[in-house]
């Protein structure tokens, strides 16, 4: 078995193997992304928009990993949205899997050898600014990578300068030029009513969070948590990659000792499905405009 097709203890991959991947995947399609979808839970189905498909389980990929997670197909689907070729990812990678950081962001970096250019990042996150709504979608402005703090990020270790340099800047990790253009096509497509902008704070999981913890985060200017993203955006900019982040708020986190209220990720999948059809028109019209 492949060391990356299943949750291991490697921790780094070398240029040749991420090269390996991407060339399987150029001599297997025709298809030259541009850019570049990864789905968040329930999400998957944005990758039914794409004509012209061309579809590659995780497991028949060079070095891939494989998705555990219910609500992640576990496949990349190349293909044409609104005449611009596309890669997508049905399931990402998490921490909570048993996979390392390396493994988590490995297909971004394959991504860049592919040569996109621009990243859309999607994912189911609680919300935890008072003012959100369950079904709301907020616009990532910027994030707050906890795992990192404690010295979780996919930059350490040697740097290969043909991905990138040594101490990338984060400031401007979402593009703000994209946060532009997603406005305008929320409003174009009648979706900005229920359209929010903030900050994605990532923890490892799989357990929801404490109340505590919850109202740490409100603390922190937290809008929204999850168990996901930041470490593929790190790595997205690292490379160079544009990068415009969308969270489906599922869920409202629990910060009263006396509520009944209980995070689950069968309310997660339920709120996705509901959005679906708004995500793909988001997605779709704001892919015209890039």
């Amino acid at each position: 078995m492949d060391t990356a097709s299943s949750p291991s203890t490697q921790c780094r991959y070398s240029f040749e193997e991420y090269k390996e991947t991407a060339d399987w995947l150029l001599a297997h399609t025709e298809q030259r992304p541009k850019v570049a979808i990864i789905c968040g839970s329930g999400l998957g189905s944005l990758a039914d928009l794409l004509d012209d498909k061309t579809v590659f389980p995780y497991k028949d990929i060079p070095h891939f990993p494989i998705s555990t997670v219910q609500g992640h197909a576990g496949q990349l689907v190349f293909g044409r949205l609104r005449g611009c070729e596309c890669v997508c990812m049905q399931g990402r990678f998490h921490f909570y899997e048993g996979y390392n950081i390396h493994t988590v962001t490995y297909p971004v970096r394959v991504f860049f050898l592919l040569g996109v250019e621009t990243l859309i990042v999607t994912n189911a996150a609680g919300g935890v600014n008072g003012q959100y709504d369950v079904g709301d979608v907020m616009l990532i402005k910027d994030h707050i990578n906890m795992p990192g703090f404690a010295g979780q990020n996919p930059l350490c270790g040697h740097n290969d300068d043909r991905f990138g340099v040594r101490f990338p800047c984060m400031s401007d990790a979402y593009d703000r030029d994209l946060r532009v253009l997603a406005k305008e096509a929320a409003k174009e497509q009648g979706c900005d009513s229920f359209l929010q902008e903030g900050v994605y704070c990532m923890l490892a999981g799989p357990t929801y969070e404490t109340v505590a913890e919850c109202r740490v985060l409100q603390m922190l200017g937290a809008d929204a948590v999850g168990m996901s993203t930041v470490p593929e955006v790190v790595v997205a900019r690292h490379c160079g990659l544009r990068v415009l982040g969308l969270s489906l708020i599922t869920n409202k986190v629990v910060t009263d000792y006396d509520s009944n209220e209980k995070a689950n990720h069968e309310e997660v999948l339920r709120t996705t499905q509901h959005r679906t059809q708004d995500l793909q028109k988001l997605v779709s019209h704001l892919i015209t405009k890039i």
